[in-house]
């Protein structure tokens, strides 16, 4: 099995968690990871901008040259990653019913603090007193209620709705966009946090395989998963493009309940979560607006 898995976690780091490569591969190898590690896998990746700035499709055979399967395994066992995938008994119940869930997750910490009810608390960096105030009575409210709280591990609302948890004794999952080995846990300034809930009990974890850094791209994709792990959305703070509205938007497609804090009409960071009680998001004003719905 470890072998196997080796070359599976191999093929991840180059797939970059591009949605559906590693079921593709999977399906047309038969679950043989290590002889789909020794093809040309070219047609299963995401291409990349060349020199000039164009897509096209990565030379496999040179990326796979540059990637030491034994070191980067020897970097999970080193730091305590395990890896799930889709087929697994003990992947989260709940995320396997979203439309794309991802193939593999790599998690450290407890691996069935997500079969416990969970509920997602999300923001933006740039909180205000109003939302630090907002998240941390609510999260705690809702953590004391017997809800797992999930977030993102960035700065300002999402770290707030850890803290928070981890305060009322009660488990936390942080949802990455990169790799969740030490040297690639992204902000730096949180890995002393990750270290904490994986210590209470909870769970850090990604579709990214360890080294893989985050882009512009991989914290909107990631928040699909925040989402499939919860049953519903609490939005504290958020302006109309960030990455909160992409968590809203995700809860929406995947049919789980959108809440939100409604804030100062003069505030951008208010006008996400205005916009989307408007729309339909359930405006929140004490926790009894959460639990009526359960």
């Amino acid at each position: 099995m470890d072998e196997n898995w080796k070359f599976l976690n191999a093929i991840s780091k180059v797939a970059m968690a591009k949605i559906g490569a590693l079921q593709k591969i999977y399906d047309t190898f038969a679950g043989d990871w290590q002889r789909a590690w020794n093809s040309d896998l070219s047609g299963f990746l995401p291409r990349r901008r060349n020199a000039e700035g164009k897509l096209e499709a990565v030379d496999f055979k040179k990326i796979r040259d540059s990637i030491d399967s034994d070191l980067e395994w020897g970097r999970l066992k080193k730091e305590k990653i395990d890896m799930i995938t889709v087929y697994d008994n003990n992947y989260p119940t709940l995320l396997r019913h979203i439309s794309d869930p991802p193939f593999l997750i790599y998690t450290r910490g407890s691996k069935d603090v997500w079969n416990e009810d969970c509920f997602a608390v999300v923001g933006t960096r740039a909180m205000s007193e109003y939302g630090e105030r907002s998240a941390s009575r609510l999260t705690a409210d809702l953590a004391k209620s017997g809800f797992v709280i999930v977030s993102g591990l960035a700065l300002g609302i999402d770290t707030v709705a850890h803290r928070s948890a981890l305060a009322a004794r009660v488990k936390t999952i942080a949802v990455l966009g990169c790799g969740i080995d030490d040297q690639t846990i992204y902000p730096r300034q949180n890995q002393a946090l990750a270290r904490e809930i994986i210590q209470s009990g909870g769970t850090v974890m990604s579709e990214y395989a360890p080294g893989v850094y985050g882009s512009r791209f991989t914290g909107p994709q990631r928040n699909r998963i925040i989402t499939g792990l919860s049953k519903g959305v609490l939005v504290v703070e958020a302006d109309i493009k960030s990455g909160a509205m992409i968590t809203a938007k995700c809860a929406v497609d995947q049919n789980r309940d959108v809440f939100a804090i409604p804030g100062d009409i003069f505030a951008r960071t208010s006008f996400g979560t205005n916009n989307i009680i408007k729309k339909g998001a359930k405006l929140v004003s004490s926790i009894e607006d959460i639990l009526e719905e359960y």
